[in-house]
């Protein structure tokens, strides 16, 4: 189901935009975007079409499918340690919009938001894009720990708002039960709201635990948001789906107001949220295939560059992407240029642009792809040099 001849290169390069097969010269190989190349499960495909059998394509509940918000929290409830009921979810036009209405609910232009760095650089423009101000709390890029010493120094009356990404992009970092109680006793502390960006929370290896934020304490329940999406774990990144959670029914009640999404403003595809809910229910099999296959993958990957004499590469818990130290001296921009010049591969340097400036240094390897093409694409680098 995940080797080469599964991938239809063809509609690859008339379809996979973000800096990957539809926007590159043919003969390079991209291990960019955080986008599977892989076509989604067959489940989704026919849920989408039953859906759309009887002609009619009316307007949803603004908030969201019944249908929809039940499979989001049930499968929050029974794989992450949640305790949402459906009516704790909204329905989001992806979980980057989510991050973005978060910020905007939460921040006043000028109040402070902490997010960590290294992380992906929707964190940045969402709170800057609400008027906040960004504060950096540094992140050891190899072991994935958080400066919580450098956190509690941040805070000040301006800060509101605590980000974190778990797991972690690009680190590939889960973090633990007792990491995120610490983060809620600090929030508690200084009574900040706290958002959690769990996007990336299928995608989970060697059968590792994973606590949603919201599940570790009651401190954490009262003031946060969670943040999820489907284009990670089930390809449909197209659908633009995601989902808010928020235990709290009065808070979640005033920020679906607040957001407008109490009337035809607001409001997601029907065709998406059936697609997210078909995912849940019927495409776990495939999504537990291809999560083996990603494993797999990642430990190629490492080994790979484990060998290689010009990157130092990290194990990822999770995610499927990789964030190698350079060896050589080369900034991380130079080095992507390198590989696309010479190696006909495209990566995504570690620069500040995005992820921050605790990234520089490192590049980013997506490695969501057939094993052919991975390890073409990482001996391509290799040889580069």
């Amino acid at each position: 189901m995940f080797t080469n001849n599964d991938i239809n290169f063809e509609a690859l390069k008339r379809k996979a935009y973000n800096g990957r097969w539809a926007t590159l010269e043919d003969g390079i190989i991209p291990l960019t975007a955080a986008d599977p190349d892989f076509r989604t499960a067959p489940e989704i495909e026919q849920g989408i079409i039953e859906y759309i059998k009887d002609g009619y394509l009316s307007y949803g509940p603004f908030s969201g499918l019944p249908e929809f918000k039940k499979s989001v929290a049930d499968h929050f409830n029974q794989e992450k340690h949640g305790d949402f009921s459906p009516e704790n979810v909204l329905a989001v036009n992806s979980a980057a919009q989510g991050m973005y209405l978060i910020a905007s609910y939460v921040l006043q232009p000028g109040d402070e938001a902490i997010i960590l760095d290294p992380v992906d650089f929707l964190f940045k423009k969402s709170v800057e894009t609400a008027g906040g101000k960004v504060m950096l709390c540094p992140v050891d890029t190899i072991t994935g720990e958080i400066d919580f010493e450098k956190m509690i120094s941040l805070i000040n009356p301006k800060t509101k708002l605590i980000s974190i990404c778990n797991p972690h992009n690009p680190l590939g970092k889960v973090y633990s039960k007792e990491v995120l109680k610490k983060v809620s006793e600090i929030a508690s502390a200084h009574d900040l709201w706290v958002m959690s960006d769990e996007i990336w929370s299928d995608i989970i290896y060697d059968n590792r635990d994973f606590h949603t934020y919201s599940s570790v304490s009651e401190e954490a329940k009262r003031k946060s948001f969670t943040v999820y999406g489907f284009s990670k774990s089930f390809g449909i990144a197209g659908l633009r789906i995601g989902a808010i959670l928020c235990n709290d029914q009065e808070i979640l009640e005033d920020f679906t107001e607040k957001s407008n999404f109490n009337s035809t403003i607001e409001g997601v595809s029907t065709l998406s949220q059936i697609a997210g809910s078909v995912a849940l229910e019927k495409a776990k099999p495939w999504y537990k295939e291809f999560l083996n296959h990603l494993q797999q993958n990642r430990d190629l990957a490492f080994k790979l560059l484990s060998n290689s004499e010009i990157v130092t590469p990290n194990l990822p818990e999770a995610t499927f992407v990789l964030f190698p130290k350079i060896k050589n001296g080369m900034s991380s921009d130079q080095f992507a240029q390198h590989v696309l010049q010479q190696g006909k591969v495209a990566i995504v340097p570690g620069s500040e642009r995005w992820f921050g400036k605790g990234a520089e240094g490192h590049i980013r390897i997506c490695f969501s792809t057939s094993q052919e093409i991975l390890e073409e694409g990482i001996n391509r680098i290799i040889k580069s040099f």
